[in-house]
């Protein structure tokens, strides 16, 4: 019964590990980086960013509106709002109103900020596509070098296999008193070179593949494999025109593009400087009302006599009927409706000497448009160079991999001969261990001029805008 629980733990411990053991191919590899990948995350946030600024900039021609309000207590002399009159005593005073202003004309400022926002924001949507492009690329390069280094690991243990083969062979023959101590040493030395081949390749791929892990944003404990395409049935065209992928390159890449922008942001806003030179025209409106605790309403008045004066010499009291205004205190809302006010109108403010401010501003965002300018030719002539050298590198990579070919298959049939000699005694360990070391040399320089040839070619679709797979 132990032994059942046992194998059936084993069992499903293995198909645990196989099932938690995730495939990965090309396409859903630069699937999953562009699903997760933090850096284009925050290219979309930039770009978010931007699009708020548009909307931003087109509210700004419409009205604002504000209210405003206070309340004081005021003693010893002081001016009442109600009756804008000097008082004596205390008081508590309180307004309000709300005022609103739109801006007919600003010197074209509000319409080239909209123009520029939506160039800013067309930048920033072509820097989530470059940032995109660029991660797109260093996956596949990833996943090529993952390929290229799993092969050079099954090559490095095949070359084991043959050390060891050879090693026992020569232990063999050296009990047999056919061969020296030294011929079994080189075998021995051979054996170890060839564990250490292992051990390198086998770095170099874990190294690999946590660079696509990375890449796709997943933990360095997850455990992945590749899939591993047929690299030989792949198509691969070295018969480039440099100059026809140059043109094509121009149209579709987006460093350049993005350059470009910046370069006519950098010119609108020449003109949002220029436009401070302008008056600018406004219309604006306001209403009000405002309370005062002495504040009274006159309801009307009554007649009644007061001395005007005296008569001289008999200081008789000269007196005379006056009118005499009758008030009541209303409450708050009638007091209110009592100063309420309204206005209406139209502000000038001419630009007449800003300390050389606005003159500033243009020769900075000429210099900015000047450098743009030129930032925009380099990202031209960078490409032109790095589409230039591509096409170079390409047919440089389609030699060495027909070169490698054969340096592979001519060691591979000197091996053979020499082992057969070396079987029957007609040549030394020495001479089966430097045709060995040529092979396994070969195989390697083979199988990584093949993976470069890929890569080349790959690259070149990459900025002629093509889909790229394997």
């Amino acid at each position: 019964m132990l032994k059942k629980i046992i194998c059936f733990t084993l069992l499903f411990s293995t198909g645990i590990s196989a099932f938690a053991q995730q495939k990965i191919g090309l396409l859903q590899a630069v699937e999953m980086a562009l699903e997760r990948n933090l850096t284009i995350k925050q290219a979309q946030f930039s770009e978010a960013l931007s699009e708020e600024t548009l909307k931003q900039s087109k509210n700004n021609r419409l009205p604002d509106l504000n209210a405003n309000s206070q309340g004081s207590f005021n003693f010893g002399r002081s001016l009442d709002q109600s009756t804008y009159s000097f008082t004596n005593e205390r008081i508590f005073t309180a307004y309000g109103s709300m005022t609103t202003q739109i801006v007919l004309f600003q010197g074209g400022q509000l319409r080239n900020q909209i123009i520029q926002n939506k160039i800013l924001l067309d930048a920033d949507k072509t820097n989530t596509a470059k940032v995109k492009n660029d991660l797109i690329l260093n996956v596949i390069t990833t996943y090529l070098s993952v390929l290229n280094n799993q092969d050079l690991v099954v090559a490095s243990k095949q070359q084991a296999d043959i050390a060891k083969l050879t090693l026992q062979r020569a232990d063999i023959s050296f009990k047999a008193g056919n061969q020296t101590l030294a011929d079994l040493s080189q075998a021995k030395a051979q054996m170890s070179t060839a564990e250490l081949n292992i051990t390198d390749a086998q770095n170099a791929y874990d190294q690999s593949l946590l660079s696509l892990k990375q890449y796709l944003e997943l933990t360095p404990q997850t455990d992945i494999e590749v899939e591993k395409p047929d690299i030989s049935k792949i198509t691969v065209n070295t018969l480039y025109n440099a100059e026809e992928v140059y043109k094509t390159a121009l149209a579709v890449n987006p460093d350049v593009r993005l350059a470009e922008l910046r370069r006519d942001a950098f010119l609108q806003g020449i003109k949002i400087a220029k436009g401070a030179y302008y008056p600018t025209l406004a219309m604006f409106a306001s209403l009000g009302s405002n309370y005062s605790s002495i504040y009274q309403r006159i309801v009307g008045s009554s007649s009644t006599t007061r001395p005007i004066g005296v008569v001289d010499g008999t200081d008789q009291v000269v007196v005379a009927p006056v009118n005499e205004p009758r008030f009541v205190k209303p409450g708050i809302f009638g007091q209110l409706g009592d100063n309420f006010y309204q206005s209406i109108g139209i502000g000038l403010q001419v630009p007449i000497f800003t300390r050389f401010t606005t003159r500033t501003n243009v020769r900075k965002a000429k210099i900015n448009f000047e450098n743009a300018e030129v930032t925009a030719q380099l990202a031209r002539n960078n490409l032109s160079k790095i589409i230039y050298q591509a096409v170079w590198d390409v047919r440089a990579a389609e030699k060495k991999y027909q070169s490698a070919i054969q340096t592979y298959n001519a060691n591979k049939d000197a091996y053979n001969t020499i082992i057969e000699r070396f079987n029957v005694g007609l040549v030394n360990s020495l001479d089966l261990n430097t045709s060995l070391t040529n092979l396994n040399k070969a195989q390697f320089d083979m199988i990584q001029a093949q993976y470069q040839l890929v890569f080349r070619s790959k690259v070149i679709d990459y900025y002629l805008g093509l889909p790229i797979a394997l």
